[in-house]
């Protein structure tokens, strides 16, 4: 197969495969689909964009070095998500002993508004986002974690429990209480 003419009608797990055994051009194409949603959901759980650049390269480098071991018995977002939740652990820990406290992530909320909204709505836009970037940093970690594997990484509830190592039950009410959390502070700032 010419991985660089067929890889964009391949399925992830098909790419991964093919990455594994030795199509290098696939790689590309995994990293081009994933690329900017894993990046927002690590500068999210990371709380700055230096350590978020550290580890998204580190969780890339990871996949790199597991693609021999590759075996498709779980979507590939789902496998890729799990390194992602295993390195932010380590990450986690790491802060802990040093008793650092995560922050919530600054953005370019450029690229996410209207781009010719009216005045109004742009500034309340930006005051939106800002004050949820903001309330999901302050969520509790299990929570701001699901809350952004569902909402960032598009990962059902099945998906989130795997790669957590999680109930369903247990990720639907983390979901639960992070939306009734970030609902009130919401509320309470605008």
């Amino acid at each position: 197969m010419d991985a660089a003419t067929n890889a964009a009608g391949l399925s992830d797990e098909e790419l991964m495969c093919a990455y594994r055994d030795g199509e290098a051009a696939c790689f590309d194409k995994l990293y081009q689909r994933h690329a900017s949603s894993l990046y927002r959901f690590v500068v999210r759980n990371a709380g700055d964009e230096q350590h978020a650049n550290e580890l998204f390269q580190d969780i890339w480098m990871r996949v790199i070095n597991s693609r021999a071991r590759y075996v498709p018995t779980a979507s590939f977002r789902t496998w890729l998500f799990s390194i992602v939740h295993n390195r932010l652990t380590d990450y986690y820990r790491a802060q802990a002993r040093r008793n650092a406290r995560i922050e919530a992530a600054s953005t370019d909320f450029e690229q996410f508004s209207d781009p010719d909204p009216l005045p109004g709505e742009a500034l309340q836009n930006t005051q939106l986002q800002q004050a949820l970037i903001r309330e999901i940093g302050t969520l509790p970690r299990v929570q701001r974690e699901a809350f952004l594997l569902k909402e960032e990484a598009g990962l059902s509830l099945d998906q989130i429990a795997e790669v957590v190592g999680s109930s369903r039950e247990t990720i639907k009410s983390r979901l639960r209480y992070a939306v009734a959390k970030l609902r009130t502070a919401l509320r309470e700032e605008l």
